[in-house]
């Protein structure tokens, strides 16, 4: 038997961090708005006649293989080990090849472990004929993560590879709801550009620095997480309104409470892109995830997009094609 999934990686827009448990209790309204982009993460499962479980991934340039499930499950480290652990909550009856791949780049901050985990999942959940439900996947791969990179993770990363386009994602006591927002696609699409800047130097730390500080009661930060989520909420209007100069703004004035937050969210190479792309149309820009480096987002005027991207590129960046994703996982 064979099995393959897709899931794209994504764009946020606004109240990034707010997504994190216990953050969005402390805040009304808490929301997440992002967008799932054409930059996809893969996964093929296939059986084997043994009971040899080879991991494999393509673009990491990483394998390693156990003789067996339970031998899986007693070693003590792994090379890949958001596949390890995925595998072992699955627990297939027969080895397997699982095979992964990703289009985001190192440390890209669009959520490319996140998508994986989702493709992965999903490919495992129909092998194993667990029939979880896609929300219950979810919960499986935030859970599996966190016993992987040792912090809590937050929840928006995964919508988009979920459900495809544009999300606005809520949080309160009762849970985490998904609501599409009703964005002309092509319209969004002339008006974003996405550039990478690098892999970050700390990857996955700021997030969780700015959670201790907000938990240990730092007052700066929680007066900025209420201004992000305002922000955030008026962010949902904006894009379902298909306002994409109010969501600039929005952007800006989100971008600037969260650099106060983590200062090293940002890099002298993303200060010099924000100030150039200004002059050239962009109306609002932001780093992507966690930040420093990895890739950022940038709206822009109508007709500007091409000047933009290059601007982009002269400063020392990449430009990402990248367009919004309609579809969120695929197996077959």
């Amino acid at each position: 038997m064979r099995i393959s999934a897709t899931a794209p990686c994504r764009v946020d827009l606004a109240g990034a961090t707010l997504d994190i448990w216990p953050l969005y209790l402390f805040h009304d309204r808490a929301v997440t708005v992002n967008f799932a982009v054409d930059l996809h993460t893969r996964c093929e499962i296939a059986t084997r006649a043994d009971s040899r479980i080879v991991l494999r991934s393509l673009d990491l340039e990483k394998e390693e293989s156990f003789e067996s499930l339970d031998a899986l499950n007693a070693a003590k480290r792994y090379r890949l080990p958001l596949l390890a652990l995925l595998v072992r909550f699955f627990a297939p009856a027969q080895g397997i090849v699982v095979e992964s791949s990703s289009e985001a780049p190192a440390g890209a901050g669009i959520s490319g472990s996140s998508a994986l985990m989702i493709a992965a999942a999903c490919a495992l959940n129909k092998l194993t004929g667990r029939k979880y439900t896609i929300e219950k996947i979810r919960e499986i791969a935030q859970n599996v993560e966190a016993q992987v990179i040792r912090v809590p993770t937050g929840s928006q990363d995964y919508y988009p590879a979920m459900y495809g386009g544009v999300s606005a994602i809520e949080y309160g006591p009762a849970g985490i709801v998904r609501k599409a927002l009703p964005v002309d696609a092509g319209d969004l699409n002339d008006r974003f550009v996405l550039a990478y800047t690098g892999a970050p130097r700390n990857s996955g730390i700021n997030n969780w620095e700015v959670v201790k500080g907000h938990i240990d009661g730092d007052r700066g930060i929680q007066r900025n997480f209420d201004r992000i989520a305002g922000i955030a909420n008026a962010m949902r209007d904006a894009v379902a309104r298909n306002d994409w100069d109010e969501a600039g703004r929005l952007m800006r004035d989100e971008w600037t409470s969260r650099k106060k937050n983590a200062p090293a969210i940002s890099t002298p190479l993303i200060d010099r892109l924000v100030s150039a792309t200004r002059r050239a149309g962009s109306t609002g820009a932001k780093a992507c995830g966690a930040g420093g480096g990895g890739c950022v987002v940038f709206l822009v005027e109508p007709g500007a997009k091409a000047k933009v991207a290059r601007v982009i590129e002269q400063a020392g960046a990449r430009v990402l094609p990248a367009q919004v994703a309609p579809r969120g996982v695929v197996v077959r």
